[in-house]
């Protein structure tokens, strides 16, 4: 690796990517572990109705699913880390390996029982990220004529929280007159999108969740790390 003309650089912390690099490595047998939150309290929640639809084709695509329902949330900061609640969300977040949210618009935004959610997911515990390198695929239902503005939200939040979100998404316009009396969705354009997302989502899964900690390793981190410990190393003792 030529660094000659790179002053600011250390090149011991430099990594030169190369496709043996990502390859390499065991491979996990268990199925894509995938989690789902969706943005509503109401009895009869097209986020979460969705949300279950999409859980329906994960498992059949062969992944394993775990839906939270938000019910009993507190806000974000209104109670302790301790909250049954906050651990629960939490645990499962560790447990997965890549995610799908699905909120309702309101008000051109998300809701707020969908950004509570990941409010409560920290960008670390401990040493450990709970979100990064995870995969991520973004929903929105909409009681009127279709939006995307939840999902570019959701995307922006998915980026702070170093998650790959993968390309595709759902919009469902009129969300109210796409499910049938037993609440399940009816045969549509926007039910097909629905299983393009998750197919997507596990295949981006797959590919992702052996070499996370390869892809997110990042030089500034290698950086900060080695100072840290030559000034530990390196300080008088006392």
């Amino acid at each position: 690796m030529d660094t000659q003309d790179l002053p600011n650089l250390d090149p011991s912390l430099m990594d030169r990517p190369t496709v043996n690099n990502h390859l390499n490595g065991p491979t996990s047998g268990h199925a894509p572990r995938l989690l789902l939150l969706y943005g509503s309290l109401r009895e009869r929640s097209f986020s979460r109705l969705v949300t279950e639809e999409a859980a329906r084709l994960l498992e059949a695509m062969g992944a394993e699913t775990r839906l939270f329902n938000p019910r009993g949330l507190p806000l974000a900061d209104a109670e302790d880390a301790s909250h049954p609640k906050v651990q629960e969300l939490r645990d499962l977040v560790q447990w997965s390996e890549g995610m799908v949210w699905c909120s309702p618009e309101r008000h051109g935004s998300m809701t707020g029982i969908m950004k509570t959610q990941i409010d409560w997911i920290p960008l670390s515990l401990g040493a450990v990220r709970p979100t990064q390198g995870k995969t991520l695929a973004v929903m929105q239902v909409c009681g009127g004529s279709q939006s995307f503005n939840v999902v570019n939200q959701l995307r922006v939040l998915g980026r702070w929280m170093r998650m790959v979100t993968i390309p595709n998404q759902s919009s469902v316009p009129k969300a109210f007159m796409e499910f049938d009396d037993q609440d399940r969705m009816k045969p549509s354009p926007y039910y097909d999108r629905i299983v393009d997302v998750m197919e997507e989502l596990v295949k981006f899964t797959l590919l992702v969740r052996d070499r996370s900690d390869y892809l997110t390793d990042r030089y500034s981190e290698r950086k900060e790390s080695a100072e840290a410990l030559s000034e530990r190393v390196n300080q008088r003792s006392i």
